[in-house]
């Protein structure tokens, strides 16, 4: 496959933001693919570009003549663009170019995306999603009808301190549990609907619902439903002079406050995932609740960032037994690989993951199978969400015809 022309332009994630779309001319046709946004950022996640949006449009388009040279047929290939670009893009823009490259080397080969990273792909990720949500993702509400984003009123409202409130179920089906999340998302409704006098039905960012309950609240709806479950606390969003600063209820926890106070909610709401329950710096603390808690799931995101050197420190300190992948987080895709080998090279679990401001563009599914990951994280509901499923859900009743 030869690139002849590499186009890019501006469009709209779910947040409504701007995000990069990568438009590729190729002597088998023509491809594209576009990158998300995140909003919880780890702080030592790449950049998402160079300098600007708008000044990585223009670089693109001065590359446009660079690629002629050269003739892409398989996944490592992909370090001969890097190769030309290094320096100039940003994560967000290379993530999109090599995607549609990828898309691009399926074509020709007349294979699915999937079969360019590993023909021999056959287990399936297991399911979470993101069903009540809290922290940054919910410092909007959505109307639902208007799809139009104001400002909650700050007179009356509050949020869960925790970011994600997550369901996983344990079905060896895709279909079948995508079912199982819809469903457990609608009985989350009725129950906020009872238990929360300010519940509006209102979806944040990752089309969760929003309420004004408080993190314990929550858990025990959840739990209720009787789902495995678990958490992403996004501790790094609320720590500050040292400080684990909550908002509801009002107080603030030191770092040892704050391990007990996950731990205690780890055994008493039985929570099978946690990510994140300390701030991006805090292996120490991370070690010492996988120490108490082997048989969980301790998830590193803003603490590994996709990155190969901070997931080899987490593993090296003992410090997760998982990792969120988000490959814009990042940018290559060669070093996406290199980090899911290193995972599984220390049997660590691997968690594909969308982000917060998210587009229709579904690869995600397709590297989450090529790359055998364990679970996808992309949500429940919404158009950008449900992308990503449906595809998985087609690779998957492909392979049983």
């Amino acid at each position: 496959m030869i690139i002849k022309a590499v186009s890019a332009k501006e469009v709209f994630d779910s947040r409504k933001e701007k995000t990069i779309f990568i438009s590729i001319k190729t002597n088998v046709g023509n491809f594209s693919a576009s990158a998300p946004n995140g909003k919880s950022k780890g702080k030592h996640e790449a950049k998402p570009y160079k300098k600007s949006l708008g000044e990585e449009i223009k670089t693109i388009g001065k590359f446009s003549d660079y690629f002629s040279e050269e003739n892409l047929e398989k996944f490592s290939d992909l370090h001969r663009v890097e190769d030309i670009v290094d320096g100039h893009i940003g994560a967000n823009t290379l993530f999109a170019f090599e995607s549609a490259i990828l898309k691009a080397i399926a074509k020709e080969q007349k294979k699915e995306i999937w079969q360019i990273l590993n023909p021999n792909a056959k287990k399936f990720p297991r399911l979470v999603g993101n069903c009540i949500g809290g922290g940054k993702h919910s410092d909007q509400e959505k109307d639902k009808k208007s799809d139009s984003v104001s400002e909650a009123p700050t007179s009356f409202y509050r949020k869960p301190d925790f970011q994600e409130f997550l369901i996983i179920p344990n079905s060896s089906s895709v279909k079948e549990s995508f079912e199982i999340i819809k469903t457990t998302k609608q009985t989350s409704k009725f129950l906020l609907k009872e238990r929360d006098e300010n519940f509006k039905e209102k979806r944040n960012d990752e089309d969760a619902w929003i309420t004004s309950l408080n993190d314990k609240e929550v858990f025990k709806i959840i739990k209720s439903i009787e789902i495995p479950m678990g958490v992403d606390i996004a501790a790094s969003s609320f720590f500050s002079r040292k400080k684990y600063l909550y908002k509801n209820p009002i107080l603030k926890r030191t770092g040892e406050e704050q391990f007990d106070y996950v731990s205690n909610l780890i055994k008493n709401f039985d929570l099978f995932y946690i990510e994140d329950p300390f701030q991006e710096e805090d292996f120490g603390n991370f070690t010492k609740l996988m120490e108490k808690f082997p048989q969980k799931l301790i998830v590193g995101d803003d603490l590994t960032v996709t990155d190969y050197k901070r997931t080899e420190k987490a593993i090296k300190e003992k410090s997760v037994n998982a990792i969120i992948v988000k490959p814009n987080q990042n940018g290559s895709l060669l070093e996406v690989k290199r980090v899911c080998e290193l995972a599984k090279s220390k049997d660590i679990k691997i968690i594909f993951s969308h982000r917060s401001g998210e587009t229709e563009e579904n690869i995600l599914a397709d590297l989450a199978f090529g790359f055998q990951t364990d679970f996808l994280k992309c949500g429940i509901t919404g158009k950008e969400r449900e992308a990503k499923i449906k595809r998985l859900i087609e690779i998957e009743e492909r392979l049983k015809r």
